[in-house]
């Protein structure tokens, strides 16, 4: 049950919410493997100058910046991470949303440290 939140330009989010959803929830079923009914996602839009960021930071031409968080059970491998993000950004683009603008982080953690509606 990845638990995904999102931090991106109010003009992003009024624009594109419903599809970024989409393109991240398809990409974890895809990438990671999960249920379609597993979608848990935290959306943060944020207004100008609220997102700071270094325009060229690690030789990147960043314009924008939508951030991705993940908190998942740890259970994934390095290259079925690297494949969850290649296909992130693969489903972010057609929306205008360049790769070189998008950031994502994915924290892992055991199984113990979740509930979800049960035990």
């Amino acid at each position: 049950m990845p638990l995904i939140q999102v931090d991106l330009a109010r003009d992003t989010f009024d624009k594109h919410h419903e599809a970024i959803g989409n393109a991240i929830h398809d990409a974890q079923i895809a990438a990671l493997g999960i249920p379609a009914d597993d979608r848990f996602q935290i959306f943060s839009p944020r207004d100008a100058g609220e997102l700071k960021f270094d325009p060229g930071y690690n030789g990147v031409d960043r314009r924008n910046l939508l951030v991705i968080r993940v908190v998942a059970v740890h259970m994934y491998p390095v290259a079925t991470k690297k494949a969850f993000f290649q296909a992130v950004v693969e489903r972010l683009e057609p929306l205008g949303i360049r790769p070189e603008d998008v950031l994502i982080s994915l924290t892992e953690n055991g199984f113990e440290d979740w509930y979800a509606g049960k035990l």
